[in-house]
């Protein structure tokens, strides 16, 4: 079951699922999801080692060349190369709380979960989109990667609408919530080890 976006802007107010919004998404969402905008652009420029649990529970992701910053940059426009690699940044923080909340007047309380889509202007410019799941008690902007899978050019923006968030009710209990290294949103250690959550 998915929460209409118009529900999300109700609960915004009492659990802050979503703060930086643009005019756009505050006043006239489309559909049942919230647009989310490219904030910053990074490239990766070293290597990266995950360990396992068992013998080396260290790990390092790679360091990272900032392409463009909205913040510094403005509206920016970006090149995208064929067979290139960006991690892209939200200018939104994004919270899915870490304790279950009152969603439904009917429903009993839970867990609420964003789910980040492309929007289809990345597929049709021949971008792939790269995202993994955000859990309970996630805070911060979110990072996606995205690979221009193309045979041509791809441009962009910085504060262009490149993702779509929607959020989902989780059923039942989860052991603790997430207390990874890249809450708040982080990107990358920068190639210093640290040991792994």
């Amino acid at each position: 079951m998915k929460i209409s976006a118009v529900k999300v802007l109700e609960l915004n107010g009492q659990y802050q699922l979503i703060d930086n919004l643009a005019e756009r998404e505050l006043n006239n969402p489309e559909g049942i999801g919230i647009d989310l905008r490219v904030g910053s652009v990074h490239k990766i420029v070293g290597d990266s080692f995950l360990g396992a649990d068992g013998s080396s529970r260290e790990r390092y992701s790679p360091k990272v060349e900032v392409i463009g910053e909205f913040e510094k940059d403005g509206n920016k426009v970006i090149m995208m190369r064929p067979g290139e690699y960006f991690l892209v940044t939200t200018i939104e923080s994004v919270n899915a709380p870490a304790e279950k909340i009152k969603w439904d007047l009917v429903l009993p309380e839970g867990y609420l979960i964003p789910k980040v889509w492309p929007r289809s202007s990345l597929q049709r410019g021949g971008v792939s989109f790269h995202a993994t799941k955000i859990d309970p008690g996630w805070k911060g902007k979110l990072t996606f990667g995205i690979k221009n899978l193309g045979e041509h050019d791809f441009m962009f923006e910085l504060g262009a609408r490149m993702f779509n968030v929607e959020y989902e009710p989780v059923i039942g209990d989860i052991k603790r919530a997430y207390s990874g290294q890249h809450q708040g949103g982080r990107i990358t250690s920068g190639g210093q080890k640290e040991v792994q959550n």
